[in-house]
């Protein structure tokens, strides 16, 4: 079998409309017994949420605002629509940032990024991800044993452990950190340990570089990565055919513009924006922070879901210029009341006696007059409080890498 099941292989067509149905439902249960987005939702109608145009009408929540919603109602911010009773665990990430797992087999969706890795029933994973406050650990063990997989809780540390226990155990399959694993196979190397039962790996959490995914192919290590964030479990995995990484199936991405909730064209970098259809925790147009776009086609492995290109970098550019603030959402606000402006990106850098300055660049339909470089300042003073300057620029000379603000102040 090639895949994980058959919602892999969709007509796109057929997905789309199966996830949308899904959807309507997810927002009219979100409503009813989640009380944030009884608020925050009051104004949608859910029959009317059929595709993505309607969905990104929809308000976005943001990440980087977790730790204040869940402060004013503890511990999941009024987000969740099931009991405590009915968790298994809760965790709290970073931030501080409370998640919940619900009591459902493989309810962080691990097990289909594991067997696009490879992983098949019977067979030991060696879980080296954490299992304490963080929900890395768990991700993992329900994703193998969604599998049949048996599995060792390594966890993290300890390599001269580690070592012995993969020597006495013999585990075909790996999860964790890239980086983790590196140090596992070059400790067994120099303790003369046989590690070499390791074939086949599943990393996340870290970028893997091509150089090190060649360096674990030349110690006979098959490893393919995927993309997963701590308040939904997996977002996108590798498959063997390494184009890109395919979007699971129970969540819908978006790539946006950072700071807002548009959506950019394919191939643009932006924000990741996620819906899950997760129903004991609707995220719902849910901004990670993350940065990545959208490869074009479907994957030749034969899964027929959107592909983005991987972690890309965050979003949050937010900097701050002569002691104040300035945000993504602020410099989209500004080129939102221009329809002129095409493409934009804040350079912040500072003059020859070290005072800060702004320049919005634009990319602009007519290649822009005097008076909109005008009417744009002042927006600019409108909005951010502070004085920038406009520069045009050729249409396509503004990089795709995602950047709304880009702060190239050197401090030496």
């Amino acid at each position: 079998m090639e895949h994980y099941d058959q919602l892999e292989t969709r007509n796109p067509e057929r997905r789309q409309r199966e996830q949308f149905a899904a959807v309507q439902k997810q927002i009219a249960n979100a409503r009813r017994k989640a009380p944030y987005f009884a608020r925050l939702l009051a104004g949608a109608e859910p029959a009317d949420v059929r595709d993505r145009a309607a969905l990104a009408r929809l308000p976005v929540t943001r990440k980087s605002d977790f730790t204040e919603l869940q402060e004013a109602d503890l511990p999941f911010g009024g987000m969740t629509t099931v009991a405590p009773g009915e968790l298994s665990h809760v965790f709290m990430s970073p931030g501080p940032i409370f998640d919940p797992e619900p009591l459902r087999a493989d309810y962080w969706r691990f097990g289909r990024a594991m067997f696009a890795a490879g992983f098949r029933k019977g067979e030991l994973v060696y879980n080296t991800f954490s299992y304490h406050f963080t929900p890395a650990g768990f991700m993992a063990d329900l994703g193998a044993r969604a599998l049949g997989c048996p599995v060792f809780p390594g966890g993290t540390g300890q390599t001269e452990m580690q070592v012995g226990a993969i020597a006495a155990l013999k585990p075909r399959c790996y999860v964790g950190t890239p980086s983790f694993l590196k140090i596992i196979l070059e400790k067994g190397e120099q303790s003369r340990a046989d590690v070499s039962s390791v074939c086949k790996a599943l990393v996340s959490a870290e970028a893997l570089a091509p150089s090190l995914r060649g360096w674990f192919g030349e110690h006979g290590v098959k490893a393919l990565q995927c993309y997963a964030i701590g308040d939904l479990g997996l977002l996108a995995y590798e498959s063997p055919a390494l184009e890109g990484m395919i979007v699971d199936e129970d969540v819908i991405v978006e790539i946006v513009r950072p700071g807002t909730g548009e959506p950019v064209a394919d191939g643009e970098v932006g924000e990741v924006l996620v819906t899950s259809l997760a129903p004991e925790y609707p995220l719902i147009r849910f901004a990670t922070g993350d940065l990545s776009a959208v490869l074009p086609g479907a994957s030749p492995c034969g899964r027929t879901n959107m592909r983005i290109k991987g972690w890309l970098g965050r979003a949050d550019q937010t900097t701050k210029v002569k002691a104040m603030f300035v945000k993504p959402a602020q410099v989209a606000e500004v080129a939102q009341r221009h329809n002129e402006i095409r493409r934009y990106r804040l350079v912040v850098d500072h003059d020859e006696k070290k005072n800060d300055l702004m320049t919005l660049r634009c990319e602009v339909e007519g290649g822009g007059s005097e008076a909109l470089a005008q009417a744009i300042a002042a927006s600019i003073r409108a909005v951010c409080n502070l004085r920038g300057d406009v520069a045009f620029v050729p249409p396509g000379s503004l990089p795709n890498d995602g950047k709304v603000i880009d702060d190239a102040r050197k401090y030496e």
